[in-house]
């Protein structure tokens, strides 16, 4: 096309170049009554020849206009362009058409990794390394983090600053486990970064993974092992001691006879044999209720109404609430709410919370407890919360770990065998907590 475009113009000239030559002879022949007749010739192939050129020149620039505004949907219309510009035209027409392919390719290769990045649960964010502007945030981002929108990364140190600091810090290819708070509660997400650059600019991107779950499965294997462990070496070395004692203080009343000269021995022996044996029963009691810890392996899971299972709390604790004069709110929006799980298992869990909840409003002049149930995305979600004392943000992190416990009585158990029974169950336990306004425990079926 554009081969029969330069012969057109290859043709003009030529017709231009011999009706100059022509004029040209007619002057050297002194033949001057045809130059009227040439010379008109000569500028009708002229003014031919400029608007020939113009009128590609027009086209040329529409062309030109429609690539640099990407309009590669305008069409030059072949059926009524002249001649000489239709091949013009129809070249024009192919590589709008091309171009609209290719652009059309590569919107739908966004569109389809775009969809890809918003439906993975990882978070992901970039950002221009010299500027901070953010270039792209996914949904899964804004939900875990709960930020809704960024302008430039340096936005992000007034709403977490430890966590600003960690991804600025955080080399390309380096990934590192952190703790970021939300909410009043606090999960556990592993970092990863990259580097790229495009259009002379570096871009770093960072992928936040929630891996509360799978640090929750370790951290319980693991403790379950020390747990085991602890236990069996307890036993084994408190058991003989308990029954050496039981023997000791038999032979001990059997030789009375001999030492009745000698009273006050016979009692500081009975008393110090007495003191190892009461000591033995109490470590293998400690044992043996951590070991508890252990014995949980599978639930039996059946499909229960959420309103039986709040029913049955209320009956048990009702006469605990009423002598500690606390408010007890049952708030269940969908009575035919079901959840398959243990009962059994899930009423301990329950039991575990609405008693520490009882303890933590204890000194609050309207103590009050509430025990609510829902469904979220899908998921049976319970909750407990309580208007007490609340936790310190420094000790949320230690709550669920086996031993700990902030109250002088406490076993430390409890909430670990909470979290236990959820992990169970497929599910997880958060702690949502304001110090000196409350907590909240939510549990996700």
């Amino acid at each position: 096309m554009l081969k029969r475009f330069e012969l057109r113009i290859l043709l003009r000239v030529i017709f231009i170049f011999l009706t100059i030559t022509t004029a040209a002879l007619i002057i050297v022949k002194a033949q001057f009554v045809y130059l009227t007749i040439i010379i008109p010739v000569i500028i009708f192939q002229l003014i031919d020849f400029y608007r020939f050129n113009r009128k590609a020149q027009d086209e040329v620039e529409q062309f030109v206009e429609s690539i640099h505004y990407r309009d590669f949907s305008r069409y030059f219309d072949e059926k009524h362009a002249p001649l000489e510009l239709k091949p013009l035209r129809k070249g024009f027409n192919e590589i709008n058409t091309t171009f609209k392919v290719i652009s059309k390719e590569k919107e739908t290769q966004y569109q389809y990794l775009q969809k890809i990045l918003e439906l993975v649960e990882t978070g992901i964010l970039s950002y221009e390394y010299k500027t901070g502007e953010i270039g792209w945030m996914n949904e899964a981002f804004k939900r875990m983090l709960g930020i809704p929108y960024l302008k430039t990364i340096h936005s992000l140190s007034r709403r977490d600053d430890l966590l600003y600091h960690e991804v600025l810090n955080l080399r390309p290819g380096d990934s590192k486990v952190i703790s970021i708070a939300k909410e009043n509660s606090m999960f556990k997400a592993l970092l990863s970064g990259t580097a790229f650059q495009t259009d002379n600019k570096v871009y770093k991107l960072i992928a936040f993974q929630n891996v509360n779950e799978a640090l929750d499965e370790t951290e319980a294997l693991a403790w379950q092992k020390l747990l085991s462990v602890m236990t069996h070496e307890i036993m084994n070395s408190v058991a003989p001691i308990s029954s050496l004692a039981d023997t000791m203080l038999d032979r001990l009343h059997k030789s009375v006879s001999y030492l009745k000269e000698q009273p006050a021995a016979i009692e500081d022996l009975e008393l110090g044999i007495d003191t190892i044996r009461r000591r033995s029963e109490g470590l293998l009691k400690f044992a043996e209720t951590y070991r508890n810890l252990n014995k949980i392996t599978s639930p039996n899971l059946k499909k229960i109404y959420a309103r039986d299972l709040f029913e049955n709390l209320h009956q048990l604790m009702q006469p605990t609430l009423e002598q500690k004069n606390i408010d007890l709110e049952i708030i269940l929006k969908d009575p035919d709410l079901t959840l398959e799980v243990d009962s059994s298992l899930v009423e301990q869990v329950l039991i575990n919370l609405l008693v520490n909840a009882m303890e933590a409003v204890k000194d609050k002049p309207n103590p009050r407890v509430i025990l609510a149930a829902q469904l979220i995305n899908n998921k049976v979600t319970i909750k407990v919360a309580d208007n007490g004392t609340g936790i310190p943000l420094s000790l949320m992190d230690k709550i669920f770990v086996p031993f700990f416990s902030t109250r002088k009585n406490g076993s430390g158990i409890g909430l670990s065998l909470c979290k236990q029974i959820m992990m169970l169950h497929k599910g997880n336990i958060q702690v949502q907590s304001v110090e000196g306004e409350g907590t909240a425990f939510l549990l996700h079926f």
